[in-house]
């Protein structure tokens, strides 16, 4: 990969690079989202901060809420724990296409916090 600019995106700089970690974020997370923040080179670009963040957000949402289904309906709803796994790959490849990628609820607060 190429650290040459793109264009387009969030800041004008997003690089390739800067779009396959976004993407990898949203279907890795919450590994991948963890592994960045701690990354000195990559936790300061802002389209993978602001990705990063909401992936964090939402991969941990998508493992609580899982969990808690799978308890409830003792195994069963497990299934259903693919459907958040989708909207991330959704997520992902919205990333990877340079977009700024708007999570109902989980936006607005990763943004009220200043997180992104």
């Amino acid at each position: 990969m190429t650290d040459q600019p793109i264009g387009g995106g969030m800041s004008g700089d997003v690089t390739s690079d800067d779009k396959l970690w976004a993407l990898l974020a949203y279907v890795l997370s919450p590994i991948v989202p963890v592994i960045l923040l701690i990354w000195e080179e990559k936790k300061n670009r802002p389209f993978i901060r602001s990705h990063n963040v909401q992936a964090l957000v939402l991969g941990l949402a998508a493992a609580v809420i899982s969990s808690v289904v799978g308890g409830v309906t003792l195994g069963i709803g497990c299934c259903i724990g693919i459907l958040p796994w989708i909207y991330q790959i959704y997520c992902g490849v919205q990333a990877y296409g340079g977009k700024s990628v708007t999570i109902p609820v989980i936006t607005d607060f990763v943004k009220n916090q200043g997180w992104a």
